[in-house]
Protein backbone atom coordinates (compact mmCIF):
# COMPACT_ATOMS: atom_id res chain seq x y z
CA UNK A 1 0.00 0.00 0.00
CA UNK A 2 3.24 2.49 0.60
CA UNK A 3 4.59 1.83 -2.27
CA UNK A 4 1.27 2.61 -4.52
CA UNK A 5 1.25 6.44 -2.47
CA UNK A 6 4.93 6.60 -3.04
CA UNK A 7 4.42 5.98 -6.86
CA UNK A 8 1.61 8.60 -6.93
CA UNK A 9 3.19 11.12 -4.71
CA UNK A 10 6.03 10.62 -7.61
CA UNK A 11 3.69 10.51 -10.72
CA UNK A 12 1.96 13.82 -9.25
CA UNK A 13 5.45 15.75 -8.20
CA UNK A 14 6.28 14.82 -11.70
CA UNK A 15 3.28 16.12 -13.56
CA UNK A 16 3.38 19.50 -11.69
CA UNK A 17 6.88 19.85 -12.46
CA UNK A 18 5.64 19.44 -16.29
CA UNK A 19 2.71 21.62 -15.75
CA UNK A 20 4.61 24.31 -14.36
CA UNK A 21 6.90 24.30 -17.74
CA UNK A 22 4.28 23.97 -19.84
CA UNK A 23 3.17 27.42 -18.25
CA UNK A 24 6.44 29.24 -18.80
CA UNK A 25 6.32 27.39 -22.66
CA UNK A 26 3.06 28.72 -23.00
CA UNK A 27 3.56 32.03 -21.38
CA UNK A 28 6.42 32.59 -23.76
CA UNK A 29 4.51 31.82 -27.28
CA UNK A 30 1.41 33.92 -25.81
CA UNK A 31 3.68 36.70 -25.63
CA UNK A 32 5.85 36.27 -28.51
CA UNK A 33 2.31 36.25 -30.37
CA UNK A 34 1.34 39.24 -28.94
CA UNK A 35 4.56 40.72 -30.21
CA UNK A 36 3.93 39.41 -33.28
CA UNK A 37 0.51 40.77 -33.65
CA UNK A 38 1.70 44.43 -32.82
CA UNK A 39 4.36 45.05 -35.23
CA UNK A 40 2.05 43.83 -38.05
CA UNK A 41 -0.51 46.38 -36.61
CA UNK A 42 2.03 49.03 -36.14
CA UNK A 43 4.04 48.01 -39.41
CA UNK A 44 1.05 48.09 -41.70
CA UNK A 45 0.28 51.95 -40.23
CA UNK A 46 3.39 52.92 -40.54
CA UNK A 47 3.81 51.54 -44.22
CA UNK A 48 0.19 53.00 -44.61
CA UNK A 49 1.10 56.47 -43.98
CA UNK A 50 4.06 56.21 -45.65
CA UNK A 51 2.31 55.10 -48.95
CA UNK A 52 2.31 57.56 -52.25
CA UNK A 53 -1.53 57.43 -51.41
CA UNK A 54 -3.66 60.80 -50.97
CA UNK A 55 -5.13 61.53 -47.51
CA UNK A 56 -8.24 60.29 -47.80
CA UNK A 57 -7.35 56.95 -48.83
CA UNK A 58 -4.65 56.74 -46.07
CA UNK A 59 -7.44 58.12 -43.95
CA UNK A 60 -9.35 55.07 -45.06
CA UNK A 61 -6.79 52.44 -44.73
CA UNK A 62 -5.88 53.26 -41.24
CA UNK A 63 -9.60 53.50 -39.98
CA UNK A 64 -9.81 49.96 -41.25
CA UNK A 65 -6.68 48.76 -39.38
CA UNK A 66 -8.06 50.37 -36.39
CA UNK A 67 -11.40 48.91 -36.88
CA UNK A 68 -9.81 45.23 -38.04
CA UNK A 69 -6.55 44.60 -36.76
CA UNK A 70 -5.64 41.74 -38.06
CA UNK A 71 -7.55 41.98 -41.15
CA UNK A 72 -6.85 45.11 -41.53
CA UNK A 73 -3.13 45.14 -41.93
CA UNK A 74 -3.44 41.73 -44.08
CA UNK A 75 -5.22 43.04 -46.30
CA UNK A 76 -3.29 45.93 -46.78
CA UNK A 77 0.06 44.26 -47.29
CA UNK A 78 -1.71 41.97 -49.80
CA UNK A 79 -3.98 44.22 -51.64
CA UNK A 80 -3.54 47.97 -50.34
CA UNK A 81 0.08 48.35 -50.49
CA UNK A 82 0.37 46.54 -53.67
CA UNK A 83 -2.37 49.22 -55.42
CA UNK A 84 -0.76 52.64 -54.10
CA UNK A 85 2.43 51.86 -55.73
CA UNK A 86 0.99 50.51 -58.86
CA UNK A 87 -1.70 53.07 -59.42
CA UNK A 88 -2.35 55.15 -62.41
CA UNK A 89 -3.48 57.97 -61.04
CA UNK A 90 -0.50 58.55 -58.99
CA UNK A 91 2.08 58.53 -62.38
CA UNK A 92 2.21 61.71 -63.82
Amino acid sequence: MNTTLATLATAHATSSTTDGTLGVVGAALLVGLLLAYALLVLGALISALGSPLTGGMKLVWIIFVFIAPFIGSICWFLAGKRNAYASPYLRR
